[in-house]
């Protein structure tokens, strides 16, 4: 229960934050964890191998190093990591 509660306030703050890229990354970072966690808590009540969870933790490590270098090319390209400065149409 605690996990979910954990959860769907990250869900909320992802939500509510769309100010700087950084701090919505470091949300999404937060909901994966707490699922890194729920998941780890439910293979070992099952008595499951860990295996699937090293998997979703390799895939977790390049989502967040995907989103870091999108950060930096946008840092470089626009100066800052405001959304409102940012914008799709440009080239």
């Amino acid at each position: 229960m605690f996990f979910m509660l954990m959860f769907l306030f990250s869900c909320m703050t992802f939500i509510s934050s769309r100010k700087h890229l950084l701090c919505t990354l470091l949300s999404l970072e937060f909901m994966v964890l707490i699922l890194f966690s729920i998941m780890l808590l439910y293979l070992s009540f099952m008595k499951f191998e860990g295996y699937f969870s090293m998997f979703f933790l390799s895939f977790c490590v390049c989502e967040g190093v995907l989103g870091l270098s999108i950060l930096v090319s946008m840092i470089r390209t626009h100066g800052n990591d405001y959304f409102q400065s940012f914008s799709v149409l440009q080239c």
